[in-house]
């Protein structure tokens, strides 16, 4: 099929489908070398996220070369349409070097006012979940379901995730464990999984800090086509990253705000 014929949303699934072709051979694998990207800390990359983002990028360039591109391990590429392609090859890398199977690639497609197009794959599970054009769905081992954000109505009933216990600064922990505090559930560690869970109806809350775009691009398409809202602590727009919190309708994002938008 030609490029002209293929649908934004198409491209998107062959990205997805190249990116799990690509890294799925090195998960599990025994010897898997990892780089430390930070002096302090640890950052970690592998040769499967640069794969990944490879056969992304290569995609991209035979079928949509107009298109910009901003990816977690290679350059960004400036486009000439105003649009651009946000890529995470492995969000969730310190999961994927401990085998656990709750990473994954993360897909968007970005206009000037945010993403308009966003998938969330998990490769070894098979789970793919999709947010475009005001709908949103999964399709997986079980088959294809749409994709419908919770009622639960207030904080004390809510179910929230974040990765880190420490979330971020000194303040920003404070302000997550604050909410956290009136919650009825917390869970930590689930990478971009946990946004996955919000848009199909299993969480009510992921609060997150010291994000970058293309760790948050995906799930705002996803979990905003699922009826839900992604926002900065503030209440404004966090298709650029830093302090974001996903909640699953506006009665929690309204609860949930007035308590983190003190700690900025």
């Amino acid at each position: 099929m030609s490029s002209a014929a293929l649908s934004d949303l198409d491209i998107a699934h062959l990205l997805a489908d190249a990116a799990r072709a690509a890294i799925l051979p090195y998960f599990r694998k025994s010897g898997l070398a990892t780089q430390n990207k930070l002096e302090a800390g640890f950052d970690p990359v592998t040769a499967a996220d640069r794969a990944g983002e490879a056969a992304m990028r290569a995609l991209l360039a035979e079928h949509r070369p107009q298109d910009g591109v901003l990816g977690e391990e290679f350059e960004n590429i400036e486009g000439t349409s105003g649009r651009v392609w946000v890529l995470d090859p492995i969000d969730g890398t310190r999961g994927f070097i401990s085998g656990t199977p709750t990473w994954g690639v993360l897909i968007a497609l970005a206009e000037t006012e945010g993403p308009i197009l966003g998938v969330i794959d998990q490769p070894y599970i098979g789970e793919r979940f999709v947010g475009a054009g005001g709908r949103a769905y999964m399709q997986g081992p079980r088959g294809r379901s749409n994709l419908v954000t919770r009622d639960t109505p207030r904080l004390e009933e809510a179910v929230v995730f974040t990765t880190f216990p420490e979330v971020g600064t000194t303040a920003e922990q404070h302000g997550f464990h604050n909410v956290a505090g009136r919650a009825k559930l917390t869970r930590y560690g689930m990478d971009c999984y946990a946004y996955a869970l919000l848009a199909a109806g299993q969480i009510d809350l992921v609060i997150e800090a010291g994000l970058n775009a293309y760790d948050i691009q995906a799930p705002i398409a996803v979990i905003q086509a699922a009826g839900g809202i992604v926002t900065d602590w503030n209440g404004g727009p966090a298709h650029d990253g830093g302090r974001t919190l996903a909640a699953a309708n506006p009665d929690l994002h309204a609860a949930a705000l007035a308590i983190l938008r003190t700690y900025i």
